[in-house]
């Protein structure tokens, strides 16, 4: 077990030295893979304005893999059912723990079982509305109205949730604001050329936050 967590330390601190991330892959028979083009797209637009070097083209890592911990940054989406076995609990527990940072985004129709499988990393933590004050919302780009509004699905405001550990913000839950599709290429939605700077922006601050705290 020591030898097991010696390798998970030395894993973990290259990756903290590095600047890429990666698409997490769950069970269930949620749509994990959707949004092909968001995170290139966002990527490039993170590269050309705050200066981050991250590969263009992010990986995929299953949710119970060690291979986790090679990513200061995770990015989870989909529309439908999500199952964390108990090993992937643990296994995200001890990520989150350990320095990671999850941002997972709602693509419509995820909420109800991505709030019953956070239950089972943090027990006793709670999803917490974040205040428009927290520095997610100012560390590239200024959003002092908080999580800006990207696609409409229920006629419900933006909402950006988060589960603390040890007074760090360890998880980003963006609820009814739908950045991922502000992400992907312009031809697959239609946006507007400010609705879709508007999701770069605020996805570059996630990155840039999920980097530096």
């Amino acid at each position: 077990m020591r030898l097991l967590f010696l390798i998970l330390f030395c894993i973990f601190s290259i990756s903290l030295s590095a600047q890429d991330l990666a698409i997490v892959k769950y069970k269930g028979g949620g749509d994990w893979y959707s949004n092909p083009t968001a995170l290139p797209n966002l990527i490039s637009f993170c590269n050309a304005n705050i200066n981050t070097k991250i590969s263009v083209k992010p990986e995929t890592v299953d949710v119970g893999s060690v291979d986790i911990f090679q990513y200061p940054l995770l990015h989870m989406t989909g529309h439908g059912n999500v199952f964390f076995s108990d090993k992937d609990a643990e296994n995200l527990r001890n990520y989150l723990t350990s320095g990671g940072f999850l941002h997972i985004d709602d693509n419509y129709g995820m909420e109800p079982y991505i709030k019953k499988e956070l239950k089972k990393v943090f027990p006793n933590a709670e999803l917490l509305e974040l205040p428009t004050t927290h520095k997610i919302f100012s560390s590239a780009f200024k959003f002092p109205q908080g999580l800006p509004k990207i696609h409409e699905h229920d006629g419900k405001k933006p909402q950006a949730f988060g589960i603390f550990y040890k007074n760090r913000l360890v998880v980003l839950f963006t609820f009814e604001s739908d950045l991922g599709d502000g992400w992907e290429d312009q031809e697959v939605h239609n946006d507007p050329d400010d609705v879709r700077e508007k999701a770069l922006k605020m996805g570059a601050n996630i990155i840039k936050y999920a980097f530096e705290n």
